[in-house]
C-alpha cells in the first residue's frame, strides 16, 4: 500500500513502520521479552493500579479513580495478534480512561498462542469479567454499569466474550467498545489480501495469528462457538456497540460487516471509520489531531453509555499495541 493513502497527520510515521516480527518462534519470544521489559507507565494524579493472578494463568489489572469512581468500569483486553502483548501495554491508556471519565478500569491478561489456544484466551477474559462482578461491592460498582472493550485482537476477544455471556450469564454488559476488531479469521483465509501491504498489521501476520490461536488454518467451517466472533449468526439482545477502524486498515471491510450485522439484529450501533487510518493509529500516534478527535468521540460515547460525565480533559496518553 502507497504511504500516500495515509492520512498526512499519520504519515511521517506509518510510512516506515514495520509489521510485529512474527514469522518465527523466536521472533514471537523475542518480541514479547521487549514488551515485558518495558517500563511501567506514570500513573496520572489521584488513579491507584493493583495487580491480580488467577490459577490458570491470566489475571488483572485493575486502576481506580481519586474517591473510587462512579459505579461504573470497564474491562478491556490488549491486543498482540493472539501471540504478543500483555496486560500492561494498556496501563497507560486504562488509567488515562479510569482518570478522564472517573470510572474504575480493569485490563486483562489473557495467556497467548501458540502455546496456549483456543478457548484459553476467552476463558481468560471470562474469569476476568467473572471477578469484577464478585468484586463489585467491594470496589463500589455497579454490576449493570461494565462495559467490555478491547484493541485489535482484544477487541475480538472481546466481542467473543460479549456473546458467551449472552448465552451463559444473567448480567449483560452496559457496552462493548472494539477498536479495530479482529474479528473474522476468513480474513486471513483470503490470500489476495496478502499483497495489499496493509500498514502495521498485514495479512501474512493476520495468518500467523489466526493459526496459531486456532491451532488450525484459518477459514475452515468446523470452528466451535466463540472462536471467530463474525461467524456468529444469532447477534440479537448483545449490548450496544461502538466499533472504530480505519478505511485503508486490513480489518476495515470486516468490522464494517460486523456492525451491519449487529445493526440488523436490532443492536445499537454506531461505526466509526476514519479516513486514511492504519491500524492502531490512535496509539501508535496518540497526539495526531485525528487520534484525539477519534479517542474523544469513542470516551464520550462510552461515558453516554455508563452513565457518566465525559468533561474531563482527554490526557492525550492511551496506548496500546497493535495486533
Amino acid at each position: 500500500m502507497k504511504a500516500s493513502a495515509l492520512n498526512p497527520q499519520l504519515r511521517s510515521v506509518f510510512r516506515f513502520a514495520p509489521n510485529p516480527p512474527i514469522g518465527r518462534p523466536w521472533r514471537i519470544r523475542l518480541v514479547r521479552r521487549v514488551l515485558a521489559a518495558l517500563p511501567e507507565a506514570k500513573l496520572p494524579d489521584g488513579v491507584t493500579r493493583e495487580r491480580f493472578d488467577f490459577p490458570a494463568g491470566g489475571g488483572v489489572r485493575v486502576f481506580t479513580p481519586a474517591g473510587g469512581g462512579t459505579g461504573a468500569a470497564l474491562l478491556f483486553v490488549h491486543g498482540g495478534g493472539m501471540v504478543i502483548g500483555n496486560a500492561a501495554q494498556e496501563d497507560a491508556r486504562l488509567a488515562g480512561i479510569a482518570h478522564d471519565l472517573g470510572i474504575v478500569t480493569v485490563s486483562v491478561e489473557h495467556r497467548l498462542a501458540p502455546e496456549h489456544r483456543f478457548p484459553a484466551h476467552l476463558d481468560d477474559c471470562f474469569e476476568a469479567w467473572q471477578w469484577v462482578q464478585q468484586h463489585a461491592a467491594d470496589r463500589g460498582i455497579d454490576p449493570g454499569r461494565v462495559a467490555v472493550g478491547g484493541q485489535s485482537a482484544g477487541g475480538g476477544l472481546a466481542a467473543s466474550l460479549a456473546q458467551r455471556i449472552r448465552d451463559e450469564l444473567p448480567v449483560q454488559p452496559a457496552a462493548q467498545w472494539l477498536f479495530c476488531p479482529m474479528l473474522d479469521d476468513r480474513t486471513a483465509a483470503d490470500r489476495s489480501l496478502d499483497a495489499l501491504g496493509h500498514f502495521l498489521w498485514n495479512n501474512r501476520s493476520n495468518r500467523i495469528g489466526w493459526s496459531a490461536y486456532l491451532g488450525k488454518h484459518p477459514g475452515r467451517q468446523d470452528l466451535p462457538p466463540y472462536a471467530s466472533p463474525a461467524r456468529r449468526t444469532d447477534l440479537s439482545g448483545l449490548p450496544p456497540a461502538w466499533i472504530g477502524a480505519g478505511d485503508i486498515e486490513l480489518f476495515f471491510a470486516e468490522d464494517k460487516a460486523y456492525a451491519d450485522a449487529l445493526q440488523s439484529a436490532g443492536v445499537e450501533t454506531t461505526f466509526e471509520a476514519v479516513a486514511g487510518a492504519p491500524h492502531a493509529f490512535e496509539s501508535v500516534v496518540p497526539n495526531a489531531p485525528v487520534a484525539r478527535e477519534y479517542r474523544r468521540g469513542a470516551l464520550n460515547w462510552l461515558a453516554d453509555r455508563l452513565g457518566v460525565n465525559a468533561s474531563r480533559e482527554d490526557t492525550g496518553d492511551h496506548r496500546g499495541a497493535a495486533g
